[in-house]
């Protein structure tokens, strides 16, 4: 309603929503596995030691990081509508694949 966007907008926009959300818990569970405390500033590991249902856990390390890469490509593909003005979110994005912490 701020952006007065119309409904195809909304509808690029929830989508993009849906696969960040996505990308950041698969990153999550990623992290959780392969970076220190210290790193993560977080304990590390505790997924596991709670018997968390995880990415990495279900399907593996690779596949999960692959599962990574897709959605991250599916959220910027999503984007794709809205041309240079999505640029900050797909950088967004990137920023979300790419975290080490």
């Amino acid at each position: 309603m701020i952006a007065a966007a119309d409904e195809s907008k909304i509808e690029v926009i929830n989508e993009f929503a849906d696969q960040l959300g996505l990308l950041f818990q698969i990153t999550d569970d990623l992290l959780d596995v392969t970076q220190t405390s210290d790193v993560l500033g977080k304990t590390a590991g505790k997924d596991a030691a709670a018997s968390k249902a995880t990415y990495p856990g279900k399907y593996g390390f690779e596949a999960a990081s692959q599962m990574a890469a897709d959605v991250h490509k599916r959220a910027v593909a999503s984007l794709e509508p809205l041309g240079p003005r999505a640029d900050l979110l797909c950088d967004i994005a990137g920023h979300i694949l790419d975290r080490t912490s």
